[in-house]
């Protein structure tokens, strides 16, 4: 029996990393392990910050995967919550009747869909803003070596 609650959690702390994908559809879905390739490419860019600056025009181009990875995976523990029962035990729990608990919306439910909500969106407009302004700044900076 998959459990939603469970899923949403997971889905919101281990996203990245594929593990919800794997609880609900198995160790052969292709996507749970695909995941962890632009987790570690926007850690790589962290890494590259850290070592080579700001000014780094690779890290400012992969720190953005991780973010929107991260939000991605927010916004899978959001639709996970927020499926109804019915829907829930019919695409997760198919021998299970359309009523099982394991399908319910409870209050770790609620508090998982806030959390991935507050978090993810914060995450997602950091990552927008990061890149948008590393873009324009490389923007003006090859707009200056031309006018010269």
């Amino acid at each position: 029996m998959k459990n939603k609650t469970f899923a949403t959690w997971l889905a919101f702390w281990t996203g990245p990393l594929g593990l919800h994908r794997f609880y609900l559809y198995g160790w052969t879905d292709i996507l749970g392990w695909l995941l962890p390739i632009p987790t570690a490419l926007g850690f790589y860019g962290l890494e590259r910050v850290q070592q080579f600056g700001q000014d780094d025009t690779l890290s400012w181009m992969l720190i953005p995967l991780l973010g929107f990875t991260l939000a991605g995976c927010a916004l899978n523990a959001i639709i996970y919550g927020l499926t109804p029962i019915e829907k829930w035990n019919a695409k997760f729990n198919p021998l299970a009747d359309a009523l099982t608990p394991s399908g319910r919306t409870n209050w770790g439910t609620i508090i998982g869909i806030a959390t991935a909500l507050l978090l993810g969106t914060t995450v997602l407009m950091a990552s927008l803003v990061f890149s948008f302004q590393r873009y324009f700044e490389y923007q003006i900076e090859a707009a200056r070596l031309i006018s010269q």
